[in-house]
């Protein structure tokens, strides 16, 4: 791990930069948030500008926080242009760095392995990374900001906070600088990978920083967070021993595909089952594409109003399987079974676990083969006429019901406007 630079760059305020570049607008000056107005003024903003953010407005804050004194723009969100816009700077990056040296962490977040690149283009850290940056602006208009540390942690955190303390938005960071400038810092959220969990069971211990950690005994850790202690001490003190290499050569133990969504409005038991079966639909068809056959299901039920407790849990089917039918049949029991039917419910969430290849799966010898070819046989014309005509191109009655969303997400995309 000797000699190692790495770059965690980030687009800054990535979707609302992109709408104030396609207006002509200076995202630093002018006061925009991305977010769609015609789902209420409880709709979360996606994204606001630098501008916004200096006036003290939260980065993801609902349309009704933002005061009423301060004007500003809206722009509803475009996910399919964002997503053209991240390839494009991602094909930047790809003209000076290898794509086996860099990891796409999210739609504006990159990490780069820059220790090979430092001799081949003869510049320091902070050159290379701010010709990368440059080269972004000069090419797409949009500003990003840039954390260089020794590791990939360090390199997140000097993305986070050190380069915030910067004028050109770039920082670094090693384990001698960390230990100084970050070991103390607070809140301790800040910090990449420590959410409010981690840091309430922290506080029993009256460890409000990193360097609180650094002085905890680690069996007492240990006894607290289980072997997610290990990583927990690791980056207090600095360490990350995990490479961009190992990133790409990663495979889960497990798989599950999941599918989940908040509903536009509070829908009642009988609504809900609507979604929740068309739910079922998509998921199994993803099932079948990928070919693989599932052991297990789980839901998640969430509710409108926020002190009733979330319903559902997870089960083992009693064979593997790929068949809508047996599928609907075992979460539409779950449902039933576990779901509060006096209360409005606003979030549904599905998954598919315990997924094996179907050339592997467990033969059922009571079941009907000629049926469930049939069913197969259908499932697959499906999923061939969707891809070739959109997914909107076959759909069931119950698509058509008065509180459906199959048919207006399927022109979402990540479950926002798709343009």
């Amino acid at each position: 791990m000797e000699n190692k630079i790495y770059f965690c760059i980030d687009l800054k305020s990535f979707y609302a930069s992109v709408e104030c570049v396609e207006r002509g607008l200076d995202p630093f000056s002018t006061n925009l948030v991305v977010a769609d107005p015609s789902r209420g003024a409880a709709s979360i903003c996606l994204a606001i500008t630098p501008a916004m953010k200096t006036l003290g407005i939260a980065n993801r804050c609902r349309i009704f926080e933002i005061p009423e004194h301060i004007p500003y723009l809206t722009a509803k969100p475009h996910m399919r242009k964002y997503m053209q816009v991240s390839a494009r700077i991602c094909s930047i990056y790809f003209r000076y760095i290898a794509p086996e040296d860099i990891h796409v962490y999210s739609i504006d977040e990159v990490f780069i392995d820059a220790s090979p690149y430092l001799h081949l283009y003869h510049m320091t850290p902070k050159q290379l990374a701010e010709m990368l940056v440059t080269k972004v602006k000069e090419e797409t208009g949009i500003c990003a900001t840039a954390g260089i540390g020794t590791n990939l942690f360090l390199a997140k955190v000097a993305l986070d906070i050190t380069a915030k303390r910067t004028k050109d938005g770039i920082g670094f960071l090693d384990e001698t600088t960390f230990q100084k400038n970050i070991w103390h810092h607070r809140p301790i959220t800040d910090i990449w990978n420590i959410g409010k969990g981690i840091a309430k069971r922290l506080e029993r211990y009256f460890v409000k920083d990193l360097y609180g950690i650094t002085q905890l005994p680690e069996d007492l850790l240990y006894r607290t967070f289980g072997v997610n202690a290990e990583l927990l001490i690791d980056h207090a003190w600095g360490r990350e021993s995990c490479t961009i290499a190992d990133i790409h050569n990663y495979k889960a133990r497990s798989r599950s595909i999941c599918n989940s969504q908040i509903l536009f409005e509070n829908y009642n038991y009988t609504d809900t089952l609507v979604v929740l079966k068309e739910m079922i639909d998509t998921l199994v068809l993803e099932l079948i594409e990928k070919k693989l056959f599932a052991g297990g299901i789980f839901l998640h039920i969430g509710y409108a109003d926020d002190r009733v407790k979330s319903t559902g849990g997870s089960r083992k089917l009693p064979e593997e399987t790929d068949s809508l039918q047996k599928l609907s049949e075992q979460f539409e029991k779950l449902f039933g079974e576990t779901t509060n039917n006096t209360q409005l419910i606003r979030k549904i969430s599905i998954g598919l676990t315990r997924l094996t290849e179907t050339n592997f799966h467990t033969i059922c010898l009571w079941e009907d083969p000629k049926q469930a070819e049939k069913e197969s046989s259908m499932q697959h014309v499906i999923l061939q006429v969707k891809h070739k005509y959109g997914k909107n191109a076959i759909l069931k009655g119950l698509n058509f019901r008065e509180k459906a969303t199959a048919k207006q997400r399927n022109l979402l995309v990540g479950g926002h406007n798709g343009e």
